[in-house]
């Protein structure tokens, strides 16, 4: 909530290329008065010169000049926007099969994806792709999103042959028909964005807007348990500080109470939180997000790259590793590779032990792969050179995600999620 008690939901959208997904993002901005009067009059000057009479609300976040050029997104665009009760962040996600990392990058600190569809073209191979990088970000709620329906003359059952086949593919993952809302809309048009379409009497639900905003954050929550990594060990050097001996970090999942019994990693020892300050405020327990300092009773040994974790919650401690990887560098990456596997504030030596299959996006896997490229998902097993202190993806993201860097370049190679 924020100081005046809006709840805050992220989101991503998703879709190909010229499904509408600026166009239905520049009209939820319209919408709810997001776009300020400069921006709403060179939005007409724009739709003008272009010879178009309508409004062209892509125009609102295509930010790039190859992307007003184009007409096509490129870059993952943040957006912000607000109604009476709920604060929205939008990562505004490229279409295009070249641009998977983008979307992967931006769909992972979200917490619904939008995936449009094009009426006139259904389930495309595109729609599998944005469908399984959900499933695979474990993403809490979707919303697909049958746009272009005034092309299609708002026929009922055009949605629901859309509907039936997607229907097929939400029966392959691993999420459940609650978590799945269809919503026929035209965002050119504003139907069924944030008023009610009377083209489309057949559908009785809520509006894009409405369905937003029924979402309850504390429902879109990962279930998870506090994992405190140690960033810094905070020892002033002053008179009136002179025996302080604090844990500075982010913490993750759940939250700490002062009292409460931890254990520090991997060192196993055992002690309780003493204290903990946030700024220049002491106070009684730490929410997850916060950027906190622990101090603890007991002279345990605790230093950066170290975990914090309450006693009968540790996480998996292991040298082994089997994780699902997208790879977001042109660089190759193959059986016998040696890389530098980053895990929060840990760095540790990885090599590809195999490579168990190449994931495609229909949820089919091609065995028998020895290399993945720029673009490809696929199931991976490495051996590290010392343990890491990590939760499966989909019970902890925080603690379940990783990144593998080339030893030589130092770039970004692969992201990585715990299975």
């Amino acid at each position: 909530m924020d100081i005046q008690g809006r709840k805050l939901i992220k989101i991503a959208t998703a879709g190909s290329v010229d499904d509408g997904k600026s166009t239905l993002i520049g009209r939820l901005l319209y919408d709810t008065n997001s776009l300020t009067t400069d921006k709403i009059e060179a939005i007409e000057r724009s739709s003008k010169q272009r010879g178009y009479d309508y409004l062209d609300f892509s125009l609102a976040t295509d930010g790039l000049v190859a992307e007003r050029e184009q007409g096509i997104t490129i870059d993952v665009a943040h957006i912000y926007f607000n109604t009476a009760k709920t604060n929205f962040i939008v990562a505004d996600t490229p279409g295009h099969v070249e641009y998977t990392r983008n979307m992967v990058t931006g769909a992972s600190t979200s917490q619904v994806a939008i995936i449009l569809i094009d009426a006139r073209k259904g389930v495309i191979e595109q729609t599998y792709r944005h469908f399984f990088i959900a499933n695979l970000l474990r993403m809490s709620h979707v919303v697909v999103a049958i746009n272009k329906m005034d092309l299609v003359n708002y026929e009922e059952d055009v949605f629901l042959k859309i509907k039936a086949d997607f229907d097929e593919l939400v029966a392959k993952s691993s999420f459940s028909e609650e978590q799945i809302t269809f919503i026929p809309v035209s965002a050119l048009k504003g139907e069924n964005i944030a008023r009610q379409s009377e083209a489309m009497p057949w559908y009785v639900g809520n509006t894009l807007l409405d369905h937003l905003e029924v979402l309850e954050p504390q429902d879109l929550q990962e279930s998870a348990v506090a994992r405190f990594p140690v960033q810094y060990v905070i020892r002033p050097k002053t008179e009136a500080y002179h025996d302080f001996r604090g844990f500075s970090g982010k913490l993750y999942g759940n939250e700490l109470q002062v009292g409460d019994r931890v254990a520090v990693l991997p060192s196993g020892n055992e002690s309780t939180i003493k204290s903990i300050h946030f700024f220049e405020k002491e106070v009684n327990a730490a929410a997850p997000g916060a950027s906190v300092v622990i101090t603890l009773e007991d002279e345990v040994d605790c230093s950066r790259g170290d975990m914090i974790v309450k006693v009968g919650e540790e996480p998996k401690s292991e040298k082994i590793l089997a994780a699902t990887l997208c790879q977001v560098n042109s660089k190759v990456l193959q059986v016998g590779q040696k890389y530098i596997l980053q895990h929060g504030v840990n760095r540790v030596l990885a090599k590809v032990d195999r490579i168990e299959a190449k994931v495609h996006a229909d949820f089919s896997g091609e065995e028998d792969t020895t290399q993945l490229r720029l673009n490809d998902i696929g199931k991976v097993h490495f051996r590290l050179s010392k343990p890491i202190h990590y939760d499966s993806y989909q019970n902890n993201k925080s603690n379940g995600a990783f990144i593998l860097i080339d030893e030589g370049s130092f770039d970004t190679v692969s992201v990585g999620f715990i299975d």
